[in-house]
């Protein structure tokens, strides 16, 4: 996959509340082509009451397409595509914008 845990990303499609900032990667669901993406696609979850948890209606992030998220390029902060090209004897993520290697 092109988007990994901790990648900084834009939102480039779905509800205008959520384009066009940058945020953080929180989880990556490889077998559903989705990422779970900080303050992003919130949706209210009804939780019922235990001894650990009061319960109530709490909102949480739902997964986002991979599609509709671009990676933000290290060097100049804008959104890029990403590479793959093999450095070293490993293959390494690169910006298409930049040419910068991504972590």
């Amino acid at each position: 996959m092109k988007i990994k845990k901790g990648d900084r990303v834009v939102v480039i499609a779905g509800a205008h509340k959520d384009r066009d900032t940058v945020r953080e990667v929180l989880e990556v669901l490889p077998k559903e082509n989705r990422a779970i993406v900080e303050d992003t696609n919130m949706v209210k979850k009804h939780t019922r009451p235990t001894q650990d948890n009061p319960g109530g209606i709490n909102e949480v992030p739902a997964p986002i397409h991979i599609s509709n998220l671009m990676l933000v390029d290290p060097k100049s902060g804008e959104p890029t595509r990403v590479g793959r090209k093999e450095e070293n004897g490993k293959l390494v993520r690169y910006s298409k914008k930049s040419g910068e290697i991504i972590k």
